[in-house]
């Protein structure tokens, strides 16, 4: 992984908490018994249960560590949105020029990102061409499709 720090909300570092504690103690605990019945059955050879039991061994110790690394990088940080400056945590109406149609964006970290509820990576071109702007200011953001046009409506 990179060294590049993670923005976190509260509630989002807490869940990742949440979710290690859970995995380093029931989760490992439940891949040992199933470890362990398995071996009971057997040649180890040709039980399927016990290479998938490692295999799922496997796929939990890595996400423990990448657990790990992410809280380890993390950045928590309050949202500051609700200024008249976008910035994150921001909730952000646009005019899509192109469309002529109005897009309300919040503006989160990456790991909060979600574009089916619109919220938007402060590390995607669109919040980056936004941070720091008010209401009323144009921007053109280059996408792979072209250069897209938005003026800003409101910020929250």
């Amino acid at each position: 992984m990179q060294d590049d720090e993670i923005i976190l909300s509260p509630a989002k570092y807490k869940e990742l908490e949440l979710e290690l504690e859970n995995l380093t103690t029931t989760g490992r605990r439940e891949i040992a018994e199933r470890i362990k019945d398995a071996r009971s059955l057997g040649d180890l050879s040709e039980n399927f249960d016990y290479h998938d039991a490692k295999r799922q061994q496997g796929f939990l110790e890595g996400r423990i560590d990448n657990l790990k690394q992410m809280l380890e990088r993390a950045k928590v940080v309050e949202s500051v949105g609700g200024g008249d400056t976008v910035s994150l945590g921001s909730v952000v109406k646009v005019h899509d020029v192109e469309y002529a149609e109005d897009v309300e964006y919040t503006i989160v970290g990456v790991m909060e990102a979600d574009a089916s509820q619109n919220r938007i990576s402060n590390t995607s071109p669109l919040a980056k061409a936004l941070m720091g702007l008010k209401v009323g200011s144009r921007v053109e953001v280059q996408t792979p499709a072209g250069t897209d046009a938005y003026e800003i409506v409101s910020v929250k």
